[in-house]
């Protein structure tokens, strides 16, 4: 199993939203880690598999004090709650100035997500909604453990121009320099694209082009679809069949390629049985 980090640029391309639709189709166990250094979202969007809100205080806030004693990767699950559909979850920071309180602690949480696929108890897969990113954010601290770093961008040519820049940077941060496209670093740089169905399979191509172009090392691993009503009915803010929409069908596409092209690398057994399916997104 594996760290599967997303983040992006800048703006709001909804990396949230992708994290989110992406943890409810995976295929095993999985753990939402919500780890943006500017603070998480799903404590105001989610209801807590109580019914109530979630704890602020439980999640990566908690797990700071532990973390500084050392973090074992099973330590993880003592801070984690599940959402009303049964979505795990590591709830993010209340605000940007809580971050102070992990300074040079993220290589450990980045150590730690990326060895829970060895804990003996309760493997799992980890899925950072890492937030907006430049280069001073530390959270780009936790991208070495990572197998695959998902940058997600809507798909303006600004946007475009930008994950290609954020692409060259982290390549050169995290690789040492430009990469071609047949000399794919670890960890692998993907980029998932938001963006009209109809539309996809021409910016695919457009945009590897333009990876490629940079040196990168970047490619485009997927489309997830522009999907409000979806992403509504993800955070429970609409009733709906979530398992149909737009949204949920992309990301099952995306999860099932990442699986088809890297699963084999991340092949441990997981126990406790499967994760929630779509429903066990954001709540109802």
């Amino acid at each position: 199993m594996a760290l599967i980090a997303l983040a992006a640029d800048k703006g709001s391309p909804g990396v949230t939203t992708a994290a989110v639709a992406l943890a409810a189709v995976w295929p095993r166990r999985v753990l939402l880690a919500e780890t943006d250094p500017a603070g998480g979202d799903l404590v105001y969007r989610s209801a807590a598999a109580h019914g109530g809100p979630l704890n602020p205080n439980t999640g990566m806030l908690s797990i700071a004090a532990t973390a500084r004693r050392g973090l074992v990767p099973d330590q993880l699950w003592d801070h984690v709650q599940p959402l009303s559909g049964g979505l795990e979850v590591l709830v993010g920071l209340g605000n940007a100035e809580q971050a102070a309180g992990l300074a040079g602690l993220w290589p450990t949480l980045g150590r730690a997500f990326a060895q829970l696929a060895d804990s003996p108890h309760a493997p799992a897969d980890v899925i950072a909604d890492c937030g907006r990113i430049s280069g001073d954010t530390p959270a780009v601290e936790m991208f070495s453990q990572a197998a695959l770093v998902l940058l997600i961008s809507r798909t303006e040519p600004e946007a475009i121009a930008r994950v290609r820049d954020r692409a060259a940077a982290l390549s050169a941060k995290l690789h040492g320099g430009a990469r071609g496209a047949a000399a794919l670093g670890t960890p692998l740089i993907g980029v998932v694209l938001i963006t009209d169905p109809g539309e996809s399979g021409k910016l695919v191509h457009q945009v590897n082009d333009m990876l490629v172009a940079a040196q990168t090392g970047a490619r485009v691993v997927g489309t997830i679809a522009e999907d409000p009503a979806g992403a509504d009915q993800l955070a429970g803010r609409k009733r709906g069949r979530l398992d149909k929409s737009l949204l949920i069908r992309s990301a099952r596409k995306v999860t099932s390629d990442l699986y088809q092209q890297f699963g084999a690398a991340w092949a441990v057994p997981a126990a406790g049985g499967p994760n929630g399916r779509p429903t066990a997104g954001a709540g109802r």
